[in-house]
């Protein structure tokens, strides 16, 4: 009995995980896809905001773009990193036009003026993480 016992257990184990990670990305989907556009066609979800070292904070907040949408020329008063989870988002930096698709990620210098968007036929959605000084507002419209 213990020989089968042992048999089941690494299959109910293994079932019992995928069903757990079934049912999370289920739910991810469904957040994600129940995301409240603004009128720009924009939502943005903040998931993490703490302190870094004191004069500033680590900050991470999801992006979902409608088709066609975009974050107008900004800045931010600390570096970002833009990590794009689904679609094509296009970037525009320093003169320059950067596209990426999923898994692929971009470095922002603190201060450089930029915008984002989607150039994809669906919905696409980034994972902006933030260093940024405290106090400060952390999305700034360029002039």
């Amino acid at each position: 009995m213990n020989a089968i016992h042992k048999h089941i257990r690494p299959s109910f184990v293994r079932n019992a995980a995928c069903a757990m990670l079934m049912a999370g990305a289920g739910l991810l989907s469904t957040a994600a896809g129940a995301q409240q556009f603004d009128a720009k066609g924009l939502a943005r979800t903040e998931s993490v905001r703490h302190d870094f070292d004191g004069k500033r904070e680590a900050i991470q907040v999801r992006v979902d773009f409608a088709p066609g949408a975009a974050a107008p020329k900004h800045v931010h008063p600390g570096v970002e990193i833009a990590y794009v989870l689904e679609g094509t988002v296009e970037y525009e930096m320093n003169g320059k036009t950067i596209r990426l698709n999923a898994g692929e990620s971009l470095y922002i210098p603190a201060g450089a003026a930029h915008s984002a968007k989607n150039v994809s036929t669906g919905n696409s959605a980034e994972l902006a993480t933030y260093l940024v000084e405290k106090n400060k507002p952390v999305f700034v419209l360029a002039k």
